[in-house]
């Protein structure tokens, strides 16, 4: 079976017209010289989704899976075209907090430092509630947030209540939020962000 007829995956169909991607050889060893942009990404995603040593790598990914009509590369290069994607990645859950499904329904492209201002908005690497330190030589907890768009790390005050610490970096969490949003070309990423980020203004009973 060719390359072209080949399964990516297990599961996608690369029925493209042209090259997808061109290889030269270094030293000896063929290496990939460029690679279509828009299959890159549907082979990544394809990648995550079906990939069994990825999802060791990545268990968040366990039960992600690609919607019928991405499975082939064509109808999910049709969709790319369209979208604000350059220097961006593809995104499945912004508009749907939990989504496992890739599909052009939840999929959006959205940048690497608004994924990561994402990432662990409910989950601590600590047993202490998300964004929140403790530290030893006051005694106090100190709320800590980075700011993305200075990439520096804030300290938001000291606390002698966990909780407290946490309603801090919530608050903080949600202005900045907020300065995402009116950032965004696409009006559903900016409404998804106020959403999510709403109930962060409010202070734990």
């Amino acid at each position: 079976m060719s390359a072209r007829k080949t399964l990516i995956f297990g599961v996608g169909i690369n029925d493209a017209d042209y090259v997808t991607r061109s290889t030269k050889v270094v030293d000896g060893h063929q290496k990939t010289n460029w690679r279509c942009p828009f299959y890159q990404a549907w082979s990544n995603m394809l990648e995550r989704s079906y990939c069994p040593k990825y999802k060791v790598r990545k268990p968040t990914y366990a039960k992600c899976e690609v919607a019928e009509e991405w499975l082939t590369f064509s109808n999910f290069r049709a969709w790319m075209v369209l979208q604000d994607w350059q220097g961006k990645h593809l995104d499945k859950d912004v508009l749907l907090p939990g989504n496992k499904i890739y599909g052009p329904d939840f999929c959006v492209f959205i940048s690497a430092k608004l994924n990561s201002f994402l990432v662990g908005l409910e989950t601590s690497r600590s047993k202490l509630l998300p964004g929140t330190h403790f530290q030893k030589s006051s005694g106090m907890f100190n709320p800590q947030c980075r700011n993305p768009f200075t990439g520096k790390q804030e300290h938001l005050g000291y606390f002698v209540n966990e909780q407290e610490s946490h309603d801090a970096w919530r608050r903080r969490k949600q202005e900045l939020a907020e300065m995402y949003s009116a950032l965004q070309s696409d009006q559903r990423i900016a409404a998804a962000l106020r959403a999510r980020f709403a109930s962060f203004t409010e202070v734990a009973q």
